[in-house]
């Protein structure tokens, strides 16, 4: 399987798991309005869930910067910065993205946006200081991979739609002990009201899940892109190298983990004999693929 038959066949699962999202977020509504008596509720369900994904399609880039407290970057302090997004879009054949610092000694990255014309990267102050020239294109590089594979879009969508899941959940249980119960009170209302509470338990726990499996998968593709749009895939691999031997991001949210290009709480601890092997159970609640990993699948060791 080649590298574009690769990114094709993840951004068709991607579309059905959104569509298997849409379900759940129905399903969920629809059980609780039937619970209530009130339809009310679905309608409430859907419509907060589209205007959360017209929020997020058009603000995604805006809002990550706020979270991660980024700020514009100027071309007098990150000149070389500059010079490397403008030279890789090129050959990337994408529009220049806007570029944003954030004031962390930690080195990392990530990229955002709705699409190649409205994408925007923002890289820390500690990535720019500790990175030579082609570990920084190496880093660049697979953002721009994110960017043109349209991953800033279908990632932004997740983290709107688990944030959306696990919210309503949260509201429905709470509702169900507190609130007030329907009046058709029967065998059958305290069966689906049983069916309700499952799906209210289970909903956030297989989105938070789907969410962790797209990055990992997401950021393996975006390694390759990014090595060949460089030619030089030792440079990513010697970058996340240095990335994973650093202390976490200080300013640091589950909303936007899975978009920097390495774990920014717990980077993978190296060892004595390099990146210290991830524990298989680990890797199953991790935002991202093991460094080890990333590195070996880099240097195109068997």
């Amino acid at each position: 399987m080649t590298l574009y038959s690769t990114r094709d066949s993840n951004i068709r699962k991607t579309w059905v798991i959104f569509t298997l999202f849409l379900i759940v977020i129905i399903g969920v509504g629809w059980a609780f309005s039937y619970i209530y008596n009130d339809v009310s509720i679905l309608y409430f369900a859907v419509l907060f869930s589209v205007l959360m994904n017209v929020i997020a399609y058009w603000n995604s880039d805006k809002i990550a910067m706020a979270i991660a407290g980024a700020h514009p970057a100027t071309h007098e302090n990150a000149r070389e910065l500059f010079h490397i997004i403008e030279n890789l879009s090129i050959i990337a054949g994408i529009q220049a993205p806007k570029i944003y610092i954030i004031d962390d000694p930690s080195p990392n990255a990530f990229a955002t946006g709705r699409n190649p014309k409205h994408a925007a990267v923002a890289v820390t102050t500690g990535l720019l200081e500790r990175l030579d020239r082609s570990e920084l294109e190496g880093v660049i590089a697979h953002e721009l991979s994110h960017v043109k594979n349209y991953d800033t879009l279908l990632q932004t969508i997740v983290v709107v739609l688990v944030g959306f899941v696990a919210i309503i959940s949260d509201i429905f249980t709470r509702s169900l002990w507190w609130g007030r119960r329907s009046s058709n009170d029967n065998r059958g209302n305290a069966v689906l009201m049983l069916v309700g509470v499952v799906l209210a338990i289970l909903a956030p726990i297989v989105a938070t899940m789907i969410q962790l499996a797209i990055s990992r998968k997401r950021e393996f593709l975006a390694d390759a892109s990014g090595g060949l749009l460089t030619r030089y895939p030792e440079g990513l691999a010697s970058a996340l190298e240095k990335i994973a031997a650093a202390p976490p991001l200080r300013r640091a949210t589950n909303a936007t983990a899975h978009l920097y290009i390495a774990n920014p709480f717990k980077i993978d601890a190296p060892s004595a004999g390099g990146i210290r092997k991830t524990p298989w159970l680990a890797k199953l609640f991790m935002t991202h693929p093991p460094i080890e990993e990333r590195v070996k699948a880099l240097r195109g060791i068997e």
